[in-house]
């Protein structure tokens, strides 16, 4: 509000003082200029009857109500007078006009608003800075569990997008550089609800300002940033940055490990993808044999370093090599788009290919190229621009890696359940592929070829009251009654509980006799619906009290009164 106000009088100064000197002079003038009664003797205009008359005078609003007819020395002042303030008026309205369309007053306005925005939300929310694709994705996602959150971007373009967007809620967004730490605490960096800074710039150090600043202003804040580059990666996680996504190195660590763990990967898939969706079906990269890998840049680099220790067999197709620092064995010099260069790589003999450019065009070339002399290969497409989705959906690649769909994929679950992301790192250690296939096996039988739905629940006073209140009061509840069905308990919920937490012990597919109380987490996976009917039993002691005992005895002054009537 400073900044507004110096801003209006820094360019109103000049027109308020001009104004006013104007109707100094006027009021003076009628004053001091002899006036005449009405029976036609010598009198003096007040002060007060000047400043009236000339109020209404300047303004052209019209005359009347004199307290005397004037003289005409007070007619030709009046007169002289009219040109002046007028002319004064149009030259302040003028001015008003062009500082209300000043882009600095406009900025500061639009802060204020922002600021006053922010500061009067009541919901826990997460600060986004940077609403390109991976931020608009993730913003979106967010919004489909109705998790709040707030966006500051330097591009006005994508701010306006964000403002076109059919979001469910409203989204406070800002037109601002996020590197700067007055515009992160404007944004509510230090909002008591404030949950989580996420950096998806698509610059390295404005994102690795943004964490910096975040962590100094509000160490206790979780930060997730976007990091394209291994010295920026480490920068990050010397300060103690929570959370941080290379989303070339991430897809080619999801490669290797769907390589290894074909059955873990399909079931992770399904259980962090968007509840409803249809059930994609499983991809089965080969095991053995050689991959082309086209373009060494950081996807390329990612991809070499996984398949390499998988013990692979690699060709590298790379148009610049001097400036990737390339290893010197199997490189082709080229880009890979002619069918000289990919049959130097040994096309036909390879299993798999890699079309990893920053170039979509020329990717899309490559596939069309690689398949025509050996249709058998498995390809890996890099999408570099969400508008050519539909391209590579036809192009017949087996997998496409999106950097903006992949950060905003892993945020996503890290954000909305952060349990699966446990579970998953769990099933790694301790799981095999026999178990990730007969739970697959559970959840195709429970969801009937749509994507289950996957939540959370811990056991406290906000998601769980009802199960508090019964364990205040000595009750035992055990996991299997929250899968009964508060309309009919006879009948079990389509949910499949996936993990427990009680303090450090952590439960894959924990039994469902066993106790469970206030502290415990849960992650389900399910139908939608299921859920819903779950939250009765958590949330009413009646409902809680119906699934486990049969029994719902009414209780309150009310009913305890009409218990009393009727007998």
């Amino acid at each position: 509000m400073d900044t507004i106000f110096f801003l209006v009088l820094r360019r109103m100064r000049t027109p308020l003082l001009t104004l006013i000197v104007v109707y100094a002079i006027a009021m003076a003038g009628l004053a001091l200029i002899p006036a005449q009664d009405a029976d036609g003797q010598p009198t003096r205009t007040s002060l007060f009857h000047a400043f009236y008359f000339v109020s209404y005078m300047s303004t052209t609003i019209g005359f009347g109500e004199l307290p005397n007819a004037f003289t005409d020395a007070q007619r030709i002042w009046v007169s002289l007078s009219v040109f002046f303030t007028v002319a004064v008026w149009i030259y302040a309205i003028g001015n008003l006009i062009a500082l209300l369309q000043d882009a600095t007053l406009q900025r500061a306005i639009a802060e204020r608003r922002f600021r006053n925005q922010v500061r009067r939300l009541g919901v826990p929310f997460y600060l986004v800075c940077g609403y390109g694709q991976t931020g608009g994705a993730l913003v979106g996602g967010l919004m489909e569990r109705h998790i709040q959150s707030v966006v500051v971007d330097i591009d006005p373009d994508r701010i306006n997008l964000l403002q076109l967007d059919n979001q469910r809620e409203y989204v406070p967004a800002l037109c601002a550089d996020a590197r700067s730490p007055h515009i992160l605490e404007a944004a509510g960096l230090k909002h008591p609800l404030c949950r989580g800074v996420v950096a998806l710039t698509n610059v390295n150090e404005a994102n690795l300002k943004i964490a910096i600043a975040a962590k100094l202003l509000h160490p206790e804040v979780k930060v997730i940033c976007r990091a394209d580059s291994h010295e920026i990666e480490a920068n990050m996680a010397s300060f103690g940055t929570d959370h941080i996504y290379d989303p070339f190195d991430a897809f080619a660590s999801y490669i290797a490990f769907s390589i290894q763990s074909p059955c873990q990967t399909l079931l992770i898939d399904w259980l962090s993808g968007r509840g409803g969706d249809e059930l994609n079906e499983p991809n089965y990269p080969p095991r053995h044999g050689r991959w082309v890998i086209c373009g060494y840049g950081r996807f390329g680099k990612a991809m070499y370093k996984h398949l390499k220790a998988q013990g692979f067999e690699l060709s590298i197709i790379e148009a610049e090599p001097h400036r990737t620092g390339i290893p010197t064995e199997g490189v082709v010099h080229g880009r890979g788009t002619e069918a000289v260069t990919l049959e130097q790589a040994e096309i036909r003999q390879a299993v798999g290919l890699v079309a990893g450019t920053d170039q979509d065009a020329d990717n899309l070339s490559i596939i069309m190229t690689a398949l025509t002399l050996n249709p058998d290969l498995y390809v890996i497409a890099r999408e570099n621009h969400i508008q050519n989705q539909e391209l590579f959906d036809r192009v017949g690649a087996q997998s496409i890696m999106n950097p903006s769909t992949i950060i905003a994929h892993r945020i996503r679950m890290r954000l909305i359940t952060p349990l699966l992301s446990e579970l998953s790192r769990l099933a790694r250690l301790r799981c095999d592929e026999a178990w990730a296939s007969q739970l697959i096996s559970r959840i195709i039988a429970l969801v009937e070829g749509r994507k289950p739905y996957v939540w959370e629940v811990t056991i406290d006073g906000t998601q769980a009251p009802a199960i508090r209140e019964a364990a205040r009061r000595g009750r035992t509840i055990r996991l299997g009654t929250l899968l009964r069905d508060p309309l009919e308990r006879e009948r079990t919920l389509p949910v499949i509980p996936l993990l427990l937490i009680q303090g450090q012990e952590h439960r894959p597919l924990p039994a469902l006799d066993i106790q469970i109380g206030p502290g415990d987490r849960l992650l389900f996976c399910g139908r939608e619906e299921a859920r819903r009917r779950m939250d009765w039993a958590l949330c009413n002691l009646h409902a809680l009290r119906y699934v486990t005992d049969g029994e719902s005895p009414r209780e309150g002054p009310a009913w305890r009164w009409f218990a009393r009537e009727r007998r």
